[in-house]
């Protein structure tokens, strides 16, 4: 296991690598001169071609791309154009918002998307079946931003049940540790803080895990019915062995590969993907930064924080690598 946990390890670095190239010169085809950015449209030509020299913009882009490489190799994404501060700090600031929605979102997708597909498979052709495979695909086609706005709407704006946007309350406060709101209240004790930061993250969280919940449900529910159709399934019925043991023990384990492969990727995309949730929500994550920083032509915050994203969709998908070989390990023989 250890061999192959390194092997995936060594798999990281190439990959990284391609990405890094990919992202660097298609940042650089964004159209706009970023030092006319910073100084304005009334700057000198003199004062803009400073600026680019200090920048390293007036470097050919290979030159730059290896400036880019051996700053990121220490830790270093430069410093954002719009507002001169180290683009480490922001992503710092911003990243564990997205990570915390991104998380609640996979675990609302997995636990109803699951459920839904297990129920659906062993009750085939039942009226669960069609409802909820009906649900799924309304799920998979309905545009999060329609949702997020729906959801606005009849919760906050009529019903008052759940707040607007943001993470928490303006009156209330969390002792930062984590900056995972929802961790650092726990460990704090701060439980009026843990209430109010798990009300402002039910609706985007929700919003967000549709898409994936009906992803994992349909998945689900035509992994395990293909398991159901196998012989030791058969004989463990035969046994006499409770439905329980039947679906869960010997069903479910076996149909667990596909739809670990699914989670994984689906977690991934939610990391990078929650551009619409966060812009809708006011939620202050990385997406809605990136965004912003295009908007803005911020070229240095667009390919620092496009290369954090990356890299860690690359390193889910390794702990998804991982994940397979632990609950078949015959895959890490192949």
């Amino acid at each position: 296991m250890a061999k192959f946990i390194f092997h995936r390890f060594l798999s990281l670095i190439p990959t990284i690598l391609g990405i890094s190239i990919l992202i660097f010169f298609m940042v650089h085809l964004i159209p706009g001169d970023p030092a006319e950015m910073m100084l304005g449209e009334r700057a000198s030509e003199q004062s803009l071609k400073e600026l680019r020299k200090d920048l390293g913009l007036d470097k050919p882009l290979y030159v730059q791309y290896g400036l880019f490489l051996s700053r990121m190799i220490k830790g270093d994404l430069g410093r954002a154009l719009k507002t001169n501060e180290k683009i480490t700090t922001e992503i710092i600031a911003r990243f564990p918002a997205t990570l915390e929605l991104s998380i609640a979102a996979i675990i609302i997708a997995t636990v109803f998307g699951m459920l839904a597909g297990i129920i659906s498979a062993t009750r085939q052709y039942s009226i669960f079946d069609y409802v909820s495979m009906v649900f799924s695909l309304i799920g998979v086609s309905m545009p999060i931003f329609w949702l997020g706005l729906v959801l606005m709407i009849i919760f906050s704006l009529n019903l008052g049940w759940l707040p607007l946007s943001g993470r928490l309350s303006y009156h209330i406060s969390v002792e930062s540790i984590t900056n995972l709101y929802i961790l650092d209240s726990i460990l704090t004790q701060n439980w009026e803080g843990f209430k109010d930061a798990v009300w402002h993250i039910i609706m985007p969280a929700f919003t967000l895990s549709t898409i994936p919940m009906a992803i994992i449900a349909r998945i689900t529910r035509s992994s395990m019915l293909e398991v159901l159709r196998q012989d030791y399934i058969r004989t463990a019925k035969a046994k006499g062995l409770s439905p329980f043991t039947v679906y869960f023990k010997h069903g479910l384990k076996n149909a667990l590969i596909p739809v670990i492969t699914i989670i994984g990727l689906q977690f991934g995309i939610l990391m990078g993907g929650a551009i619409l949730t966060e812009t809708i929500f006011a939620w202050p994550g990385i997406g809605k930064w990136i965004l912003d920083a295009v908007y803005a032509r911020d070229f240095n915050a667009v390919q620092g924080g496009t290369m954090v994203v990356a890299a860690t969709f690359v390193f889910i998908n390794m702990m998804v690598d991982i994940l397979y070989a632990w609950v078949n390990p015959r895959i890490k023989m192949g």
